[in-house]
């Protein structure tokens, strides 16, 4: 009896520590998922967080891809037709509320910070003024807050009223208006000339002179001593 008691205990305890080990490589692989996305300058970003419209692949801690939660239909449908894109600024109390509505409402959009002169330029590139927050749904554009206006341009885009967002899911990944741009290289410098080539090169530089006129031989004279 002492024994079946002992072996019962022990078949439990494996049961115990092979759901513990479950759970534990669960949470490993949450805390290192990795997303890969290219943004629309062709940069390609690794983040622990997806991007604004969900167009990632997802890596494993080992690097290697793995299936990325898909939007639910109606959703995605809107994000491909009518992508949201929310132009900001620092100490922007009505950016703060734009920003809140669209993440109560569950809307996929990419944030882009204006801060910098070239970042006020791209704004002006795509019609906007100097007035923050805008917000873009496709190519619509609405110039500062109000909840109703927002709310009607979601609405006319398609996007549904209340979050359909996957569980974990993240919206708004800031990032500059005005992408960076890498400097240009220093120019190369000219490898020096071998010591033939130097010569026949400056040769070549310097000024042709004239050829000198023969000089006139003395005349034989027609006569014999």
């Amino acid at each position: 009896m002492k024994r079946m008691h002992a072996a019962g205990e022990r078949k439990r305890r494996a049961r115990l520590c092979a759901a513990l080990l479950v759970l534990a490589a669960s949470a490993a692989a949450a805390q290192g998922q990795v997303y890969k996305w290219k943004d629309a300058a062709g940069v390609i970003h690794y983040s622990d967080t997806p991007p604004p419209a969900g167009q990632a692949k997802v890596l494993r801690p080992d690097n290697q891809p793995a299936v990325a939660p898909a939007l639910p239909y109606e959703l995605a449908r809107a994000v491909r037709n009518h992508p949201v894109t929310l132009y900001t600024t620092t100490r922007c109390g009505a950016c703060d509320r734009g920003r809140a509505l669209l993440r109560a409402r569950g809307i996929p959009f990419a944030e882009k910070t204006v801060t910098t002169a070239e970042d006020q330029q791209q704004l002006h590139r795509i019609g906007g003024k100097d007035e923050l927050p805008l917000l873009v749904v496709g190519s619509r554009q609405v110039t500062g807050f109000a909840a109703d206006t927002w709310n009607e341009a979601l609405d006319s885009a398609s996007y549904p009223r209340k979050t359909m967002l996957p569980p974990g899911y993240q919206t708004g990944t800031a990032e500059a208006a005005a992408p960076a741009t890498l400097p240009a290289p220093p120019p190369r410098e000219q490898p020096a000339p071998a010591p033939d080539a130097a010569a026949a090169q400056a040769e070549r530089q310097q000024p042709r002179q004239p050829p000198k006129p023969p000089v006139p031989k003395p005349a034989k004279p027609d006569f014999q001593f």
